[in-house]
């Protein structure tokens, strides 16, 4: 071929690859190593981005497990403390009852009208104690325990009786309660100094 048949093919490729980018055109005149090292070189790239694009996936992943955990043991804490605000509420009904019952006189217990009555009212406060048990509300152990200063308010310093250790609780003012492991109402105590 001569230079005049390449000439108007050249101007035609010249034409159609303007606008080109310089890195996408193949000039012909570099070597084969070169090329070979060109390819080397984008495949390396290739390899470090598809490695990255593997940790960003396992990070996605890794991601998606612990939201979806912090998820599941949200749905399980509500399900576990729904009731709380409700039982709170309920606390001061099961208080009333059991001042209730204390404050009844002994001679009213001895008169058969009046001791059915209350045996309502103590059938009465079991029910309300099951149903507590049944949605995991359990009264805090007080009397006689050391104070605890998670499960237990000093109210009140009374002075240490006959082998009674300070810090001990001799006297519950107030039942406290716990609903599952958390607390619901801590107990209202008097301690001994």
């Amino acid at each position: 071929m001569s230079d005049n048949d390449k000439r108007p093919h050249d101007e035609a490729v010249e034409k159609e690859l303007e606008g080109v980018p310089e890195e996408f055109l193949d000039d012909g005149d570099a070597e084969d190593g070169d090329k070979a090292g060109d390819v080397e070189g984008a495949l390396a790239a290739l390899r470090a981005d598809l490695d990255a694009a593997k940790q960003d996936v396992l990070y996605a992943r890794a991601e998606t497990q612990n939201v979806r955990r912090r998820l599941e043991k949200d749905v399980q804490d509500a399900r576990n403390y729904a009731a709380t605000g409700f039982a709170r509420d309920i606390l001061s009904i099961a208080d009333n009852l059991a001042r209730a019952l204390d404050s009844v006189p002994a001679e009213y217990r001895q008169d058969e009208k009046m001791s059915r009555f209350l045996a309502g009212i103590e059938a009465t406060q079991r029910e309300l104690e099951k149903v507590f048990g049944q949605h995991g509300i359990t009264r805090i152990a007080a009397t006689g325990l050391p104070l605890d200063p998670n499960v237990h308010q000093a109210m009140m310093e009374v002075p240490a009786g006959e082998g009674q250790e300070p810090g001990t609780i001799v006297q519950e003012l107030q039942s406290g309660y716990m609903i599952k492991d958390r607390l619901l109402r801590p107990a209202m105590v008097s301690v001994a100094k």
